[in-house]
Order: structure tokens, then sequence, then C-alpha cells
């Protein structure tokens, strides 16, 4: 029995030897995971923070997106305006310039067809 004894004792220090490189690979593998979990809850972490900086920049990017809009809008009925205040200004200034020249001709004295005449003729009877 010593023979069955002496292999008995072969297999059951395998075993250990066996049992202990498996739990020395589990233990490898416990730090791998705990690791692999820190860099995930970091990584979360990031994204959280990643996500919300992202949600404040919409906002502001939508709100300045408005304002431009609006800008853009005040900008467009404005030239609009001005563009409509120049033409009566132009047509302003034509009526003046029409009404100064016909006070001109108003003011003038107002001469005889006889005295054109003579005029051109070079003649003037006294």
């Amino acid at each position: 029995m010593s023979e069955a004894g002496a292999a008995l004792r072969g297999y059951s220090a395998e075993l250990r030897d066996g049992l202990s490189e498996l739990r020395a690979r589990r233990e490898e593998l416990n730090g791998r995971i705990r690791e692999e979990e820190a860099e995930r809850t970091r990584l979360q972490g990031q994204v959280w923070a990643l996500s919300e900086r992202l949600a404040r920049t919409s906002e502001s990017l939508a709100r300045h997106l408005a304002a431009r809009s609006e800008l853009d809008r005040t900008i467009a009925e404005t030239e609009a305006t001005y563009g409509q205040i120049l033409e009566s200004s132009q047509t302003l200034l034509d009526a003046l310039k029409k009404g100064i020249e016909n006070a001109g001709k108003a003011s003038e004295p107002q001469s005889t067809s006889k005295e054109k005449e003579e005029a051109a003729h070079g003649q003037k009877h006294y």
C-alpha cells in the first residue's frame, strides 16, 4: 500500500500546486478587474462631466443663435427703412429744387411780348 499512498501523496501535492496556481491567477485577475472598474468609474465621471458641459454649451449656443437671428432681422428691417428714407429724401430734394426753380421764375419781372420782341431785335421805343 505504500505505492498507493505515495501515488496519493503525489496526486495530492499536484492538486495543491494546481490550486495554488489557480488562486494566484485569480488574484492577478482580481487585480485587473479592480483596475478596470476604477478606470470605468473614472471614465463614467468624465462622460458625465462632458455631458454636462455639452448641455451647457448647447444651451449657450442656442441663445447666441437666437440673438444673432434677432440682430439679423433688426439689421434687415433697418436697412430697408433706411433705403425708403433715402428714396423719400431724393423725392423731397427733387420737389424742393423744382419749387425753388418755380419760385425763381415767379419772382422775375414779367415782360410783355412787345418788350421781348424788341429785346430780340435790339430796339426799344421811349
